[in-house]
């Protein structure tokens, strides 16, 4: 035992009837030992700030002889923090980060013990703290830890990149009384060893844009025990100890997430919670895009002129069909560009955009060109069909659909979600013009949420997000695609639903008696044409060919740099 916790522990029963004078030196030493340390009390969140120059201790007194162990836990924001069972943190009896606990096993008749807490960053730190007490029939969350540094690991390790975020834990033992041999971790598989124990893993989720440091620490107190994070938070999976315990999840950038495991055993129908880990996927330190800045410039402007587009193709995508027609195209060739130039190169991601712009365009304009050399409705009809149908299967696997465990297979996951894409054109074949309109109203609409979406937090821009993510990176098979559903997207959605609907019914209003689709735009070129040059009488007639005027411009134009001549008889050449 540590050197602070040893004069607590030896000073911690004091005994009734008459005290002589040595004890009562003894005691007088003791407070004075003890002052100016930090007081908890078992399940009491207490906030306080730490400076570097000016460590502290905590002391917890009057532990109830019921508890086998305690679990002290910390939280700040995203500055570091240490605690340790002594004041030279060691790797094995400490832990340094923005959400760390130990877990302190109690010794007979013990009802006190004591911290240390330091932080080694320039700026104070606000923090959080609570001690939880557990009995000898609780199991001990991280007690057959081999894979972390602590002997007894109740952490949640926590990683992220920009597809998936990572949790990972160390499995949990039996609880034991006081005074006696944790049980062996790895000397059989039956009912009478850890492996009967269950892991509950869930996910708590912050309101959507709050990056407060005092929304996060109110928060963090639904999510440390038992009965309050079956409460709040949304069970996401049970592993068995036969499960690897590490759990991915889709990342989302700038919106808080707070994660916590409870093991349980369930011969005695018991429980304990480990330490809860949080994360905004991004990072409140960095010079460029950080947590308060996520936006970039290239996003903002790139989705702005998508929206614009798209708004219009919402209302009037069915009367002008290039135009229509453009808009799809540049969907399809961006879509399909960007995947390989992110997967097989390195270049910046303004660079990436710019270049799937440029991509984009030339998809849409190939599109159109196709259209007016061709005329082929039925393979544009099906270019337009299948983006409706991806929007359709994205939406279906953004629901709880896209969380079965048989969809982490690719294979599976591709063949479905492309079926659901194609039948979309395929059922609507026989009424063209209702699925160009719907085509306009939903895509058209949805792009307004992605425009949203590059200025504040909003889970709708999930739906497509996450088949992108997909299609980017091998791993993210194995995510758990949950998204927070508040306030701000049932606000989102409503717009996205008024605007699709509106746009919607006014084509069909509009269309009303109108031909169904332009007709073929080549053949129309060269009838007029055909026209023109044997209708003596159409003023066209008398147009010269465009070879013939673009050289006559030409000649203008040389004419305007050309010298004057000098002044003179100008007598004309007679033949």
């Amino acid at each position: 035992m540590s050197n602070i916790t040893r004069p607590c522990i030896a000073k911690s029963q004091t005994t009734t009837g008459l005290v002589n004078l040595q004890s009562s030196i003894k005691i007088v030493k003791w407070l004075i030992d003890c002052q100016g340390l930090l007081e908890f009390s078992i399940g009491k969140f207490r906030y306080f700030k730490l400076k570097r120059p000016s460590p502290e201790d905590a002391i917890l007194r009057h532990i109830s002889s019921n508890a086998s162990f305690l679990i002290f836990q910390i939280h700040s924001q995203y500055q570091n923090t240490t605690i340790s069972f002594s004041k030279t943190p060691l790797r094995n009896t400490s832990g340094t980060g923005t959400d760390k606990g130990l877990v302190f096993i109690l010794r007979p008749e013990q009802s006190m013990c004591t911290w240390h807490l330091e932080t080694l960053d320039a700026e104070p730190v606000q923090n959080m703290a609570i001690p939880l007490s557990y009995s000898e029939r609780d199991p001990v969350p991280g007690g057959c830890n081999l894979e972390f540094d602590l002997d007894i690991d109740p952490n949640i390790y926590l990683e992220y990149n920009f597809f998936e975020t990572t949790i990972k834990f160390a499995p949990a033992n039996l609880g034991y009384a006081r005074g006696t041999n944790p049980l062996p971790c790895d000397t059989g598989t039956g009912r009478d060893s850890r492996w009967r124990l269950l892991y509950d893993v869930y996910q708590y989720f912050l309101p959507e844009n709050d990056l407060t440091q005092e929304g996060l620490l109110k928060h963090l107190q639904r999510m440390a025990e038992v009965p309050q994070v079956k409460a709040n938070a949304i069970k996401v999976v049970t592993l068995t100890a036969n499960d690897k315990t590490s759990v991915s999840f889709s990342s989302l950038r700038g919106q808080g997430v707070i994660y916590n495991v409870i093991v349980r055993d369930p011969l005695l129908n018991t429980s304990a919670a480990y330490v809860p880990a949080h994360t905004y996927a991004c990072s409140f330190e960095a010079k460029e895009d950080n947590c308060s800045s996520l936006g970039r410039i290239s996003t903002k402007v790139f989705f702005t002129l998508f929206a614009l587009l798209g708004l219009f193709i919402c209302f009037f995508g069915h009367r002008f069909w290039k135009t229509e027609l453009f808009f799809i195209g540049f969907i399809f060739m961006g879509f399909f560009f960007y995947i390989p130039i992110t997967r097989l190169t390195l270049i910046t991601y303004d660079v990436r955009l710019i270049l799937t712009a440029v991509a984009g365009s030339v998809g849409g304009v190939l599109l159109v060109a196709a259209w007016w050399r061709f005329g082929i409705l039925l393979f544009c009809m099906l270019c337009v069909g299948s983006v409706l149908g991806f929007l359709i299967s994205s939406v279906m696997f953004f629901t709880l659909l896209g969380n079965l465990k048989i969809f982490q297979d690719d294979g599976v996951f591709w063949v479905t979600f492309s079926c659901i894409a194609v039948i979309i054109p395929v059922v609507f074949m026989g009424c063209l013009r209702i699925l160009n309109i719907l085509t306009c109203g939903f895509i058209g609409s949805y792009s307004v949420v992605l425009a949203f979406d590059s200025y504040s937090y909003t889970s709708l821009s999930h739906i497509t997000l996450n088949v992108l993510k997909r299609a980017l990176n091998v791993n993210f098979h194995r995510a758990f695609t949950n998204v927070p559903f508040q306030t701000n997207d049932f606000i989102i959605l409503a717009v996205w639903g008024m605007l699709a609907v509106s746009g919607i019914t006014l084509q069909i209003r509009r269309e009303r008696g109108r031909p169904f689709f332009p007709p073929h735009p080549y053949k129309l070129w060269k009838r007029e044409r055909e026209r023109r040059v044997t209708n003596v009488l159409d003023p066209s007639y008398h147009i010269p060919p465009l070879r013939e005027r673009l050289y006559g411009r030409l000649t203008q134009i040389k004419e305007l740099f050309r010298k004057e001549q000098t002044a003179g008889e100008r007598t004309p050449l007679l033949l």
